[in-house]
């Protein structure tokens, strides 16, 4: 599926549609919109998105594996069938203890 409009009234299984890779995050986004957006990402272990602010939540859904959050200082983890919103304007970050896939909503 090459094209977002494929994604759409399908069942998708989105733990598989991003891959693992070495030293690496991975990302596929599944929607964007000017209202908003959904992105697939793969964490090998040790790999971070650095700190930075949005100013709109930050909806992590975790698929795989466990994932930590700091936000606004202070550190959560979250594990596959978990979801955890980042507030708007508060310093976050994600980091990778393990390797874990994540479905970043962001809605505007």
């Amino acid at each position: 599926m090459s094209d977002t409009q494929d994604y759409k009234g399908k069942p998708l299984d989105l733990a598989n549609m991003v891959d693992y890779s070495d030293g690496s995050i991975v990302s596929r986004t599944i929607l964007d919109k000017k209202t908003g957006t959904l992105t697939l990402f793969a964490f090998d272990t040790g790999q971070r998105l650095s700190e930075h602010t949005s100013p709109y939540d930050a909806t992590v859904h975790i698929l795989d594996g466990t994932g930590t959050m700091t936000i606004g200082g202070e550190k959560v983890t979250a594990r596959a069938g978990e979801m955890v919103i980042m507030p708007a304007n508060i310093p976050h970050d994600v980091q990778a203890d393990e390797r874990f896939k994540m479905l970043l909503i962001m809605i505007r």
